[in-house]
């Protein structure tokens, strides 16, 4: 059986159980980087079902949702609740240079991976440089 010792914890636990809310704040961490011609962003979303998740892009900003619900019975008596549950959410707001028409999504071991290509005309391109001999003679 697990001792409970933190009073602090145990003050969230009758905060969340009384407002139907917690004190803590429910975090989505992410990481997020520049791979070749790809923008890849990594969501840490552990006991998350992949039913749950719902993604957006409406105007460059990608919205993220996810649910976490708790895996104890309706009725039963918490000992201890340290793993947040309910929805999480987040909004990142995406260049004109990533092309979010292409978004790929994929979910494996807790974690949401995005990878979102880098628009055509974003990408670094070589240009033609005319002179000397390929230069068009007027008024000659």
């Amino acid at each position: 059986m697990l001792m409970r010792t933190d009073p602090f914890r145990e003050f969230d636990r009758l905060a969340q159980q009384v407002f139907g809310t917690t004190t803590r704040p429910v975090a989505m961490p992410m990481d997020a980087y520049r791979a070749g011609d790809d923008f890849v962003i990594h969501f840490d979303l552990p006991g998350i079902d992949p039913e749950t998740i719902d993604l957006n892009v409406e105007r460059n900003v990608l919205s993220v949702h996810a649910e976490r619900r708790s895996p104890a019975p309706e009725g039963a008596e918490l000992i201890a609740s340290e793993r947040s549950t309910g929805t999480f959410s987040r909004q990142l707001f995406l260049g004109d240079t990533l092309d979010t028409e292409r978004i790929d999504a994929s979910y494996d071991s807790g974690v949401l991976t995005l990878r979102i290509p880098v628009a055509e005309q974003a990408k670094p391109r070589k240009i033609q440089i005319a002179g000397g001999r390929d230069r068009k003679q007027i008024g000659t």
